[in-house]
């Protein structure tokens, strides 16, 4: 899998995903400033899994209707770093497969998984 994270997720989620053999490309690397849009249209191209605290993702895919690879947000706003490595380790153990091509929302100790 293919995975493009995005500026609020962090470098202790990007790290544990590269160590579990995963493609990674963190858009802190590529420019921090780049628009939402802009994001998604890259993971598309590159048929990348974005994942995300940026809630706006949801309008993008919902209300524009631009097309996504899949999307993993997460709404862990007061979360430091372990606690979004664990969660995002719990996610990637249980559902992995089925976050391609879906809009997933992590909330409240609940993954909602819209195809």
């Amino acid at each position: 899998m293919r995975i493009l994270i995005d500026v609020g997720v962090g470098k202790a989620v990007e790290e544990w995903l590269k160590k579990q053999g995963y493609d990674v490309l963190a858009v802190r690397d590529l420019d921090p400033r780049l628009p939402d849009s802009v994001i998604l249209h890259r993971a598309v191209i590159e048929q990348r899994l974005v994942i995300t605290m940026d809630k706006d993702f949801g309008e993008l895919v919902y209300q524009s209707g631009q097309p996504h690879a899949g999307v993993l947000l997460l709404r862990l706003e007061e979360a430091d770093s372990r606690k979004k490595v664990s969660i995002v380790k719990k996610i990637f153990t249980r559902y992995v497969q089925q976050l391609v091509g879906s809009f997933s929302v992590y909330q409240r100790g609940r993954l909602r998984i819209r195809h």
